[in-house]
């Protein structure tokens, strides 16, 4: 979600940034440049192993390099970076330099809010836009292959009980390619808390069958206080990581990762979940940020995909703030090791 529409910011050239060797990475703790996921606790489950603001604020053959809402490793080796001004940005995955940028359109030519990423087996992508809300099917090349259909009560109103801004902001594909799975990132307009009075958003899962994927089952996930979605990844036990994000003026951002189980979830009971880590407990590393902040690390956080595993099995994770293009906000990644609780 765009929190902050600040546009026009002396952005440098992307020769400033190939011009460093490495990209400034902050390491908790150093290893001779190997990750081995050691970092400074955030909590028992949890550590932050490094940081980098290098493509803060910088281009890539004309393209402003930030607004970043979503993560994914690609089928090239690289990381897929979404920006939601609809560009789809490739990463090397060792140095995140950018290596290449491609323009997606809806069915008319048109730019989307471009939020949520998902890269298939062959290489293509499912990409959501919060706008109505959707989810569209691009090829390698970034060509439009089709759209998936999405439930009218999702929509935005007065389609649907959607709230603007607030619809399908996370996506994932389970690692068996089966399914997908869109988060709302708020709820529905007047929709019922839970037994516990918790705001509670809707996951909305679409079932792959041949070379399609069909509407699926829809799952509810209750909502700390204040909080929004921004971002989920889905694990090989069919659960979910997941993010929820807050912003409060003088005080900064709040970022917590969740571990949430829709195994047991009904038709109206809501997913479990459990606490990772409040990543507002993690050091801060040395880090600053352009605005107030009791916690200059964080940022508007809206990406976070899984970029591989440590020899004892640990999630190594990607993280990427959406800066909004603003000056008063960065485009900052983030390294941390995750332990997942059976």
């Amino acid at each position: 979600m765009r929190t902050d529409k600040a546009v026009g910011v002396a952005a440098a050239t992307l020769a400033g940034l190939l011009a460093a060797t490495t990209l400034n990475l902050v390491p908790a703790q150093a290893h001779g440049g190997v990750h081995h996921g050691g970092g400074h606790k955030c909590s028992p489950y949890v550590s932050i192993d490094r940081y980098s603001d290098a493509l803060d604020k910088t281009t890539f053959q004309g393209s402003y390099v930030g607004n970043f809402s979503a993560l994914a490793p690609d089928t090239h080796g690289r990381i897929a970076a979404l920006s939601d001004r609809s560009k789809l940005f490739s990463l090397d995955a060792r140095t995140h330099r950018p290596q290449r940028v491609i323009p997606l359109t809806d069915e008319e030519g048109t730019e989307t809010d471009s939020e949520g990423l998902a890269v298939d087996h062959d290489g293509s992508y499912f990409v959501t836009s919060e706008i109505e809300p959707s989810v569209r099917h691009y090829d390698h090349d970034g060509r439009l292959l089709g759209r998936l259909p999405v439930p009218d009560e999702l929509r935005v109103a007065p389609a649907g009980r959607g709230q603007e801004n607030q619809t399908f902001e996370g996506l994932t594909l389970s690692p068996d390619g089966r399914t997908l799975t869109a988060s709302m990132e708020g709820p529905l307009a007047e929709e019922p808390a839970d037994s516990r009075g918790r705001q509670v958003v809707r996951f909305q899962t679409w079932q792959r069958h041949g070379d399609k994927f069909e509407l699926g089952r829809q799952f509810r996930y209750p909502l700390d206080k204040d909080l929004l979605v921004p971002e989920v990844h889905a694990l090989r036990d069919g659960r979910f990581l997941l993010l929820e994000r807050g912003f409060e003026p003088g005080i900064g951002n709040t970022i917590r990762l969740y571990l949430a189980d829709p195994r047991k979830a009904g038709a109206t009971a809501p997913m479990d979940k459990k606490l990772l880590a409040d990543l507002g407990n993690c050091p801060s590393l040395g880090a600053q940020l352009p605005q107030p902040s009791s916690h200059p690390l964080l940022d508007n956080i809206e990406g976070m995909t899984v970029i591989g595993r440590t020899p004892d099995r640990r999630l190594r994770l990607l993280l990427v703030s959406d800066d909004n293009e603003s000056s008063k906000q960065v485009t900052r990644l983030y390294e941390f090791t995750a332990r997942v609780p059976a």
